[in-house]
């Protein structure tokens, strides 16, 4: 028998412990608006229906935390993330060039282009918004402004958990975050500002940037110099373009250097690949750090 609506969502977090926290989160927020909803359609039937008595049968027709928490597990089970993590070669020199074969290489890799674009429209649009908000939060209007521009916040952060995702294979939270639509916006704009989940999904938004550009950087300079060493030996051999140009002079260089040099192109291709990966498995967790709020 459950009181109040939190006490049946804090018996559903505690049979829920020691999942995973995207998936507390998913329970949690499907469990607010399923229940809120049915209460209040249950109270406008009946005025005189006390919370307590209508849970009771709210509950029964919604099921347990025991039974909530066994299908959400069983769902997770057969939903996980798409990328997966290849079986591991047993050499070193296996897993070094294994990387090709691994998906969560290229998604990395993907996800760190994406990561620009991104972090430059994430960190205009929370400039602009925090900036407009704060400049009109005097006059009247100001206040719907700001309740709009931190919903945006929370819908943002949900499509850059669902990208990460995707990219990354790290679970995100796939539902939003529940909002009661009785609330007078007032109160949901005090309940949003006192939340530190929009305000870490806001400091990630401005960190999206200097990590985007930090990524696209590091991608353009590794793309560039391993294709340079690569191309060097058709560019001689091909065209007849000198490796090196000193004033008037042009030098080729022998067969067995230009071999060392093109393979060099690859390995420092492959060595940036292995990095893409783990720069996608460091970013997987701090996004669910900073963007997961259970």
């Amino acid at each position: 028998m459950f009181n109040t609506i939190e006490e049946y969502l804090e018996a559903l977090k505690n049979e829920m412990q020691g999942n995973d926290a995207a998936l507390l989160q998913d329970a949690l927020a499907d469990a607010r608006e399923h229940l809120s909803t049915a209460l209040a359609v249950a109270r406008e039937q009946n005025s005189g229906l006390n919370e307590a008595e209508a849970l009771k049968f709210i509950v029964d027709d919604y099921g347990t935390p025991e039974e909530t928490a066994s299908a959400y597990k069983e769902v997770e089970r057969r939903t996980s993330p798409a990328l997966k993590q290849i079986a591991k070669p047993r050499s070193a020199l296996g897993r070094f060039f294994g990387v090709y074969a691994d998906p969560r290489a290229w998604g990395g890799l993907l996800y760190m282009l994406i990561a620009f674009i991104t972090g430059v429209f994430y960190f205009t649009w929370a400039v602009t918004g925090v900036s407009i908000s704060a400049s009109f939060v005097i006059f009247i209007f100001g206040l719907p402004l700001a309740l709009l521009f931190l919903l945006s916040v929370r819908g943002l952060a949900l499509l850059e958990g669902r990208l990460v995702e995707a990219l990354l294979g790290v679970r995100m939270p796939r539902r939003p975050l529940f909002s009661h639509q009785g609330m007078k916006w007032l109160d949901r704009l005090k309940a949003l500002l006192t939340d530190k989940a929009t305000w870490l999904m806001l400091v990630y938004m401005l960190l999206q940037f200097v990590l985007g550009t930090v990524y696209f950087v590091l991608i353009v300079t590794s793309l560039t110099v391993s294709l340079t060493f690569f191309s060097m030996p058709f560019l001689q051999l091909i065209w007849n373009v000198p490796i090196i140009s000193i004033g008037s002079q042009r030098i080729f260089l022998p067969y067995w250097e230009l071999i060392i040099i093109s393979i060099s192109g690859i390995l420092l291709w492959t060595i940036f690949m292995n990095i893409a990966r783990g720069i996608g498995q460091l970013h997987g967790r701090l996004a669910k750090w900073m963007l997961v709020s259970e």
